[in-house]
């Protein structure tokens, strides 16, 4: 079971993270009001200072351009796609890949797939040519994008997900220590995520990583 946890916020804490064994450690390269959002000078750095795990770098952006631009500086090892849904469209998605291929920049796409309703099963059929992975997500009215919402979402949709697709599903959407082992069981993912219910929250609302929480978390989704 591969173990992702969004989101690192320095080296140090990347670091610290992978020490634990996570596999893909998360940054939020943006300026927008992201939770746990980095300069983009900092999500390079992680990704040429950590060897150890897979980075992956998300855009909730729906601007090709600007999502290049990011790609071209930051040099993730993934690209995390979690725009609202619907907005970069599957010919969009083709032109960026066609676009970073010709770039000499072509990396692996993790769609990120909103899970409200069984509609989701739809829209993962019509990304999955062109996706290299799928996250499954809780997507929140409060942040922009699918994602970091906190809730666990409909994981009967999820399963029905992983078991009609045949790229590496990832799910996400409010998954904590205690019920990761739950959801493996139920939904049978590819990977697991933890953003929300691995932080340590702090008084003027920011949050760093609680490695403890981690730690529990990867134990959890990774034990027999």
């Amino acid at each position: 079971m591969k173990v992702q946890i969004y989101t690192l916020q320095s080296v140090e804490e990347a670091l610290e993270v992978v020490s634990v064994g996570v596999h893909n450690i998360g940054i939020t390269p943006a300026s927008i009001g992201l939770p746990g959002e980095i300069s983009y000078e900092v999500a390079r750095d992680i990704c040429k200072k950590v060897d150890d795990a897979t980075k992956v770098a998300l855009s909730v952006s729906s601007n090709i351009d600007e999502i290049i631009e990011m790609v071209m500086f930051v040099n993730p090892d993934i690209l995390h796609l979690c725009g609202e849904p619907g907005e970069l469209n599957i010919n969009g998605v083709q032109s960026l890949k066609e676009r970073l291929e010709k770039l000499d920049k072509a990396l692996p796409i993790m769609q990120a797939i909103s899970v409200d309703d069984m509609s989701a099963l739809d829209l993962a059929k019509e990304y999955e040519a062109i996706s290299d992975y799928f996250i499954l997500d809780t997507s929140t009215s409060a942040v922009q994008g699918v994602g970091a919402s906190g809730n666990v979402h409909d994981w009967n949709v999820s399963k029905a997900i992983v078991d009609s697709v045949s790229i590496p599903v990832v799910l996400a959407g409010g998954l904590s220590p205690e019920n990761v082992q739950e959801a493996i069981s139920k939904v049978k993912p590819w990977g697991v995520d933890s953003l929300t219910h691995t932080n340590k929250f702090l008084k003027d609302g920011s949050f760093t990583k609680d490695i403890k929480k981690v730690r529990e978390f990867y134990i959890n989704a990774t034990s027999k």
